[in-house]
């Protein structure tokens, strides 16, 4: 039996026998930011002073916020008299556009805690986790839902395929006119959504109505998460170690990465947050290259799910560069892959500090 083995036997938390399943309402019941981003805010965000656009981007998102109006709820009976002035004004979108830890994370946090501070009902999510969400419930129950919320905070915006091109036109056509407010987060440009990814093409009216419904905010900058350093690399078995040493044994939940992959196709990816439900540290042993299109992109979304948690994390094996193809790296889910390289390297440096 492995070292690695044998300490997944002593962990007080087993993540492969967990299957979290839930309804609608469980779904529903965690659209805010993770824990990382739980106390952010547009004060504790220091924009760069090099690069204007960020210290712009701040204002314009303390500008929206105060910009959106509670609505005030209408009787019925008034609203069968006066018709369509009852309704609520359409709902303005804002993209943040830029790359990697350039903090667009933190302000799309800071816009969702402001907006809930002045007494907006809103809601957080990634992208992904949106698509995930329409898929789990369906569209009318995804829309239904949503529907009281006034204003969505969407992290990390993509459009990879034709099918989740097609669901967010929907969903953002449908709620947007009846005053759903939207602000997003992407690598990409508006008017580039989709461009390498697929035949773009022959969705350009969908990925044009799409943009259309948002203002473009430009965030220049590094990517503080590297600090002009080299990229870090998995942990030695003597810096693992002291890396367990630190950590709580009840919070803690370690396994092998060829244990990982099988629970990650076991388990929807909508539920990630869920199986990792009061795991404040978690170790994972024998990262190595995933030939696998799909698995690389599970654990992608699974990373994505560590990391907004904000706990610690620590890894073991293969070199970061190694772990997925040079023709995935430089496909069509690129931007994926070099966020989730990025914030591997982010928490394996708080794993060494």
């Amino acid at each position: 039996m492995s070292a690695a083995a044998q300490v997944v036997q002593g962990a007080e938390i087993d993540l492969t026998v967990r299957r979290p399943q839930f309804g609608s309402g469980q779904l529903l019941g965690g659209l805010t930011p993770g824990q990382r981003f739980q106390t952010v805010s547009f004060a504790s965000y220091l924009p760069n002073p090099a690069y204007p656009s960020q210290a712009e981007a701040q204002d314009a998102l303390r500008g929206f916020v105060a910009g959106l109006e509670t609505p005030v709820a209408v009787p019925s009976g008034l609203k069968r008299l006066f018709g369509r002035k009852s309704a609520p004004p359409e709902g303005r979108g804002l993209y943040l556009d830029g790359g990697f830890g350039v903090g667009k994370t933190h302000l799309l946090a800071s816009t969702y805690h402001a907006a809930q501070a002045a007494g907006l009902p809103s809601a957080f999510l990634s992208f992904q986790d949106l698509m995930y969400l329409i898929g789990a419930l369906g569209m009318n129950a995804a829309l239904d839902a949503v529907r009281p919320i006034r204003l969505l905070c969407i992290d990390e915006f993509e459009l990879d395929d034709p099918g989740n091109t097609h669901m967010a036109n929907t969903f953002l056509g449908e709620l947007m006119p009846q005053g759903l407010n939207v602000v997003a987060t992407s690598n990409t440009e508006p008017g580039r959504l989709g461009e390498g990814r697929f035949n773009a093409r022959d969705f350009e009216r969908q990925i044009q109505a799409i943009a259309g419904r948002f203002g473009n905010l430009r965030l220049d900058g590094p990517d503080y998460r590297q600090r002009g350093s080299t990229p870090e690399q998995p942990l030695s078995t003597a810096e693992y170690d002291l890396w367990r040493g630190r950590q709580h044994p009840a919070t803690l939940a370690e396994l092998d990465y060829d244990q990982l992959q099988p629970l990650l196709t076991a388990v929807h990816p909508a539920r990630f947050g869920s199986l990792l439900e009061g795991v404040a540290a978690l170790g994972l042993n024998g990262l190595v290259p995933m030939p696998s299109q799909n698995d690389a992109l599970r654990f992608v979304h699974f990373v994505d799910k560590v990391y907004d948690l904000g706990g610690q994390a620590a890894f073991t094996g293969a070199a970061l560069e190694t772990l997925f193809d040079d023709t995935y790296r430089q496909g069509a889910f690129a931007k994926k892959y070099a966020r989730c390289l990025s914030r591997l390297s982010e928490l394996l440096r708080e794993a060494r500090a």
